[in-house]
């Protein structure tokens, strides 16, 4: 197997994925927000997607069995049903659509998220297993798109006044479900392509890196650190899922090739 030279490129994505990794053991979520649009823009958009499935596997383990006994199975199931149902599609929509569409569907259902954590707005209607279906089918289709399941999930739990144990120990138990629906679909696709593939398993030790640090920040940040994490976490993805910033990634990738 060649390896691929470790360049500024790589440095660049190793660099993303230890970001990301802090996020994810600190939240709970967040590496496809963070490292969908810099690996998009080095080794394009489906070849980011396989990297993100990969590193967000096996590394997650450690931080994820213990959430997974306080996780409220009652809703993350639904939930990673219609995932897994409406995955497909957005895959989909990736290999067929309008790619200045697809962006614009990405940061609209973002900004959405971030109006509920920024005003604080609390969801009064029916939380049962129909409408925990649809969130996550709507998770399922971002998920396909551009591997960020988590705004609508994130918007219907933080709306619900759960405690921010139970949200981040139910997002880490439905994205760690999530994996092998991706990973399925992904194959079926025929997206693992050896370079690729390998890239994600060089990426691995940075990001299992990242997470130990973010569950140790977790652990001492508390509910208020949790909160104002998330929320910058989801206004970055806005701002990143823009059309407007391609040229800004294009630019970056240039610079980084040349």
């Amino acid at each position: 197997m060649n390896l691929p030279p470790l360049d500024l490129s790589m440095m660049t994505l190793l660099a993303v994925v230890l970001v990301a990794g802090v996020a994810k053991g600190l939240s709970g979520f967040g590496t496809g927000m963070i490292v969908a649009p810099v690996a998009g823009a080095l080794y394009g958009p489906k070849a980011a997607l396989v990297i993100i499935v990969i590193i967000d596997s096996l590394p997650s383990v450690p931080v994820t069995v213990p959430a997974l006994r306080i996780a409220r199975w009652q809703e993350v199931l639904p939930v990673t049903l219609g995932l897994f149902l409406l995955f497909p599609a957005g895959i989909w929509l990736l290999t067929h659509g309008d790619e200045t569409v697809l962006r614009w569907m990405i940061c609209g259902a973002i900004l959405c998220c971030v109006f509920v954590l920024w005003t604080g707005w609390r969801y009064k209607g029916p939380r049962n297993r129909l409408t925990s279906l649809g969130v996550g089918g709507v998770a399922g289709v971002l998920s396909g798109v551009a591997s960020i399941p988590g705004p609508p999930v994130i918007a219907y739990w933080m709306a619900s006044g759960i405690p921010a144990t139970i949200i981040r120990a139910n997002l880490l138990s439905l994205f760690l479900l999530g994996e092998f629906v991706s990973i399925g679909n992904l194959w079926f696709a025929g997206l693992f392509q050896r370079d690729i593939v390998t890239l994600g398993l060089l990426a691995a030790p940075a990001y299992f890196v990242g997470i130990l640090a973010g569950w140790a920040m977790f652990s001492r940040g508390g509910e208020w650190l949790y909160r104002m994490v998330t929320f910058a976490l989801v206004v970055m993805a806005a701002l990143l899922a823009l059309p407007a910033f391609d040229s800004v990634f294009d630019a970056i990738a240039r610079q980084l090739a040349g």
